[in-house]
C-alpha cells in the first residue's frame, strides 16, 4: 500500500465515522450502544481478526517459527474457536482491537523510511494512538462500553467526538494529496 492510499483511506474512514457520530442519528446511537456485546459484530470482527491472524501464522517464514506453523495454526485456531464459547462477553471489542492491530502494520509500513515527507507523521501518530487504544481495550474491553455510555449521556459529547474525528479525517485527506 502506498503512503497516499494509506493516508487517504484512513482519512476517508475517519471522516465517515465522524460524520455518522456528528449526525446525532438515533440509529447510529443504538448501533453504537449495542456494539460491545453484539453477536453479529462478534462473529464479523472477531472472526475476521482470527482468520487474518491464522493467515499470518500460516505464512510464517522459517525464521519466524515457520517450522512449527502448522502446530501454531491449530493451537491458535482452537483458542479462537473456544473464545466464542468460553469468553463471549465483549468479544466484538476484542475483535475490533485485533483487527486494528493487524491493520496497523500495512499503514506503518507505507510510511517506513519516507523521511522526506514530514506530514506522514499525521498518519503514523494516529496509527500509534490506535495501537495503544487497541492494546488497552483488548485487555479491558468494558472500557469501550463505559466510553460509549459516557458519550451518549449528553448529545453534545457524541457530536464533539464526531466533529473531532471528522476534522482529523479531513486533515488526513488533505495531507494525502501533499505527498
Amino acid at each position: 500500500m502506498s503512503l497516499f492510499t494509506a493516508t487517504l483511506s484512513a482519512g476517508l474512514f475517519l471522516a465517515l465515522l465522524g460524520t455518522a457520530l456528528l449526525s446525532g442519528n438515533r440509529a447510529v446511537d443504538a448501533l453504537l450502544k449495542s456494539f460491545p456485546r453484539s453477536q453479529t459484530a462478534t462473529y464479523l470482527l472477531f472472526g475476521s481478526a482470527s482468520l487474518w491472524f491464522l493467515h499470518e501464522i500460516w505464512t510464517l517464514s522459517p525464521a519466524d517459527f515457520g517450522d512449527y506453523h502448522v502446530l501454531l495454526f491449530f493451537f491458535f485456531g482452537a483458542v479462537a474457536a473456544l473464545a466464542f464459547y468460553y469468553v463471549p462477553d465483549f468479544l466484538a471489542v476484542r475483535g475490533l482491537a485485533g483487527l486494528i492491530l493487524l491493520a496497523a502494520w500495512p499503514f506503518l509500513q507505507s510510511a517506513y523510511m519516507l523521511y522526506q515527507y514530514e506530514q506522514r507523521l499525521f498518519l503514523v501518530s494516529f496509527v500509534y494512538l490506535l495501537i495503544f487504544l487497541s492494546l488497552w481495550l483488548g485487555a479491558q474491553p468494558f472500557r469501550m462500553r463505559d466510553f460509549i455510555e459516557w458519550m451518549q449521556r449528553r448529545p453534545a459529547r457524541g457530536r464533539t467526538v464526531g466533529g473531532l474525528l471528522a476534522a482529523y479525517g479531513v486533515l488526513l485527506c488533505v495531507v494525502a494529496f501533499t505527498y
